[in-house]
C-alpha cells in the first residue's frame, strides 16, 4: 500500500504576508462619492481583506472637489475628452485629475493591483459614459485617473469592482495579483538568470493554460537568460508573461493542462484510477463539475506518488483554497 504524504505546492510552502492593492475609497466604504455616500463592497471589505491590505484612493475628493459636490462626467470636446460638471460645464478638472494620477502612480510602486470603481467618471477604467455634443452618452470612455494609472503602470493587475461579480473575472484577477506579487518579490530579492529560470518552471502549468503561444515564447525567452542582457529582457518576460495572464482561461485550456499533469500518473495509477481521472476531466469539460472538482482529485493522487516538479506548480494551488475561487468555475 502507498503511504500518502501531505501535498504542498510551491504556492502553499510559503507563508502568506498580506498584498498590498490599491482601491477606490468609496469601496471601502469610505464616505467620500459626490453624494456624501459610499459604495462599500463586501466581497472586498470582506473575503479579499484577508489577504489584501487595502491603500485607497479617491482623486475627485485628492483633488479638492469636496464632499459632497457637484458629480462630473466624460464629455467629447473636439478630438479631446474631457471631465466637466454635470451642472457647471465650467468646472473642469480633467487635468488635476491627470495630474493627481502622475502624483499617486510614482508611490505605488509596492502595490500589486489595484481594483477601481465602475462607471466612474475617474475611476472607470472601461466603457464609462462619455456625452457628445448632443447630451446624449456612449460608454467607450474610461476614467481621467484609471487611465493614467493603467498607462503608466501597464502590468499592474487592474479590475473593476462590478466585474469581480463574474466568477471566471474574479478568479483571474487575484491570480494576477498573486503571479505580480511573486514578481515583485523576485525583482525586489535580486534578479539572476537563474532566479528568472525557476521563477518560469514554477509557472510553466498556469502560463501553459493561458496561452500555449505564450508559454513557447517565454520558454525560449528564458533558454536565453544566461546569454542575453538580463534586465532588458526580464522586462520582456514580464511583459508578456502578465498580458497572457490577463486572458481568462477556457475550460478546454484547462482540461489540456490537466490531461498534461496526468501524464506524469501513467506509470504510477492503475487502470481504474486512471478513467475516474480522465471522467472526471471530461465532467469538467462538459460543464458538469467546477474545476476544484479534478484539481482535488489529480492532487490527491500527487500525494500518493509525489513528484518534486509538478509539488511546484502554481498551477494547482494559484491562491489560497479559503477564497474557493475554483469552486465556482
Amino acid at each position: 500500500m502507498t503511504k500518502e504524504i501531505e501535498l504542498k505546492t510551491a504556492a502553499e510552502a510559503v507563508a502568506l504576508d498580506k498584498i498590498m492593492v490599491g482601491i477606490s475609497s468609496c469601496l471601502l466604504g469610505q464616505e467620500v462619492r459626490f453624494d456624501g455616500g459610499h459604495k462599500r463592497d463586501s466581497f472586498v471589505t470582506g473575503t479579499l481583506s484577508e489577504y489584501f491590505d487595502f491603500v485607497p484612493f479617491c482623486p475627485e475628493a485628492g483633488v479638492g472637489l469636496g464632499i459632497p459636490r457637484q458629480p462630473i462626467r466624460l464629455v467629447r470636446q473636439g478630438e479631446e475628452i474631457r471631465a466637466v460638471g454635470t451642472r457647471t460645464p465650467e468646472l473642469d478638472p480633467t487635468d488635476d485629475l491627470a495630474a493627481f494620477a502622475s502624483r499617486t502612480v510614482s508611490q505605488l510602486t509596492d502595490i500589486s493591483g489595484y481594483i477601481l470603481k465602475n462607471a466612474s467618471p475617474s475611476c472607470g477604467m472601461e466603457r464609462v459614459k462619455v456625452y457628445n455634443d448632443q447630451g446624449m452618452p456612449e460608454r467607450i470612455g474610461v476614467g481621467i485617473y484609471a487611465g493614467v494609472l493603467m498607462e503608466r503602470l501597464p502590468l499592474l493587475p487592474v479590475e473593476e469592482e462590478g466585474r469581480l461579480g463574474d466568477a471566471v473575472l474574479r478568479e483571474n484577477f487575484i491570480e494576477r495579483v498573486f503571479v505580480y506579487h511573486r514578481w515583485q518579490q523576485l525583482r525586489g530579492n535580486g534578479l539572476t538568470a537563474h532566479k528568472l529560470v525557476e521563477f518560469h518552471a514554477d509557472h510553466k502549468y498556469l502560463i501553459m493554460a493561458h496561452s500555449q503561444e505564450t508559454y513557447r515564447q517565454l520558454g525560449r525567452m528564458v533558454a536565453e537568460a544566461g546569454k542575453a542582457e538580463l534586465e532588458p529582457l526580464a522586462d520582456t518576460y514580464a511583459a508578456e508573461l502578465m498580458a497572457a495572464l490577463k486572458r481568462p482561461v477556457k475550460p478546454r485550456q484547462h482540461v489540456n493542462v490537466l490531461q498534461h499533469l496526468l501524464g506524469y500518473l501513467k506509470d504510477h495509477i492503475d487502470k481504474l484510477d486512471r478513467e475516474e481521472m480522465v471522467e472526471t476531466i471530461e465532467q469538467y469539460r462538459q460543464g458538469l463539475v467546477p474545476l476544484i472538482v479534478p484539481i482535488t482529485l489529480i492532487r490527491h493522487h500527487f500525494r500518493r506518488y509525489p513528484d518534486p516538479y509538478v509539488m511546484r506548480q502554481y498551477y494547482l494551488s494559484p491562491h489560497p483554497k479559503e477564497l474557493m475561487l475554483r469552486n465556482r468555475i
